[in-house]
């Protein structure tokens, strides 16, 4: 016997409104919806969270008010959207964030020298977490006394910016510890260190800026890891791992850094 055809009409109108009723609600009742646990540690204490959450609040280079509203949703259940769907514009350098070739030289821009091609065995692997001296800068003095060890590829510097809670503060801090163009080249020059990470969103000082990242970029082998969130973090050997969004193009990225003891 022959069956009749559904309509392609109906089965349209029914897959719509068993994904509008599935996805409506969670099943719990009024007042009994889980709330979300937000941690930096996890793994009983083996895995560190090292990267700043993006909020309204967060310090943007030379501004008093943060970057502001970045996120909003562009499509709401609540709206009559069968899903949430959040939009977001941030720029590239803020944040947790990584710093291609192309931030401080035009033609390694032009040439591609972008997020993209950032070596990825760089950005994850064994790294040293060091304190820096409270009273200074990154200085080639300062990193001649820090005695780090020959061959080591990868290092974090916990600074005085750490201590102020300066990522945590809205307002942007011209203050703040970074390298100066000495401290700089002294890395290159020196150490077999190819990941170089702070805990500020500038790599360099407000003054030495643009000297001091010429001098990590130039050779395109040493990356700048800017914005570490490295509060509670000790001095010590970890496991670094940090992933930047595939920005092709950009000069800078965002990215989830974690530290692993």
């Amino acid at each position: 016997m022959n069956r009749p055809l559904l309509h392609p009409l109906f089965l349209t109108f029914s897959c719509l409104f068993f994904l509008a009723s599935s996805s409506s609600s969670s099943g719990y009742g009024p007042g009994d919806t889980p709330k979300p646990i937000r941690r930096e540690v996890y793994g009983n204490g083996r895995i560190f969270d090292i990267t700043h959450r993006y909020t309204p609040e967060i310090p943007e280079y030379g501004s008093k008010l943060g970057i502001g509203h970045f996120r909003w949703l562009q499509l709401s259940m609540k709206n009559g959207s069968l899903t949430n769907n959040s939009e977001f514009k941030l720029p590239v350098h803020t944040g947790t964030h990584v710093d291609a070739p192309g931030h401080v030289f035009d033609d390694y821009y032009d040439a591609g020298f972008d997020v993209d091609q950032l070596d990825l065995e760089v950005l994850n692997g064994p790294a040293l977490v060091v304190d820096v001296p409270r009273d200074s800068n990154i200085t080639a003095e300062v990193m001649e006394s820090l005695n780090i060890p020959k061959g080591t590829r990868r290092v974090l510097f916990r600074t005085l910016n750490t201590d102020r809670d300066l990522m945590h503060k809205k307002e942007f801090d011209s203050s703040f510890v970074g390298f100066t163009e000495d401290g700089a080249k002294w890395v290159v020059k020196n150490t077999d260190i190819k990941l170089v990470g702070t805990d500020y969103f500038s790599i360099a000082t407000y003054d030495e800026a643009i000297p001091a990242h010429i001098a990590f970029l130039k050779g395109r082998e040493i990356i700048p890891v800017e914005g570490l969130k490295l509060d509670g973090i000790k001095p010590g050997n970890y496991s670094v791992h940090c992933l930047p969004l595939r920005l092709l193009g950009a000069e800078g990225a965002p990215t989830r850094c974690i530290l692993i003891k």
